[in-house]
């Protein structure tokens, strides 16, 4: 049971309700639960949803590797709302078993995947170990762009999936 009150849906301001509506066509969100705690804050819980969209929708990155990414770190940030959402069938059950080792490493996993997942671990857990030369690495497999958004991708995804463990978050609620 979350540990703040929910704000139902009904009561959103037009442009939080337009953002999650939308959110919740694309499968951006599988749960509107979290949203319903951050909509105390309509305003930040828009301009969040906002920067998610963004990435979701237009990112430069392909959906396999943010979901590998996303999934990765709610592994680390035990978000179990994160570690159930699926947000594409590109990921396979055999690939999830594979995360669940934590083997960033792993042939199952392209060389541009490896290098993310490898990121994603260190910028969710040993931040301090990406030094220049694993940007170096990274420019291997991605241009700049593409860094800038997995950078903002992982903060993202690791600071909502914190947030969402820490707000317990999880269950459905009614979407009245």
């Amino acid at each position: 049971m979350p540990r703040l009150p929910l704000v139902s849906l009904s009561e959103f301001p037009p442009g939080l309700r337009a953002v999650t509506e939308r959110g919740r066509s694309s499968g951006m969100l599988s749960t509107t639960v979290p949203v319903q705690v951050w909509a105390h804050r309509p305003e930040v819980a828009t301009a969040w949803l906002q920067a998610l969209e963004q990435l979701h929708v237009h990112g430069l990155l392909g959906m396999r590797l943010r979901e590998l990414v996303r999934l990765k770190i709610a592994s680390i940030t035990n978000c179990g709302a994160c570690r159930l959402a699926r947000k594409s069938d590109t990921v396979s059950e055999a690939d999830l078993a594979e995360l669940a080792c934590l083997p960033h490493d792993s042939e199952r996993f392209s060389p541009p995947e490896r290098a993310a997942l490898h990121y994603a671990t260190l910028f969710a857990g040993d931040y301090a170990a990406i030094d220049d030369a694993f940007y170096g690495e990274l420019a291997r497999w991605f241009s700049v762009p593409e860094i800038v958004e997995l950078n903002m991708f992982c903060a993202l995804m690791l600071a909502g999936g914190r947030m969402t463990y820490v707000q317990q978050a999880y269950e459905e609620a009614s979407t009245t």
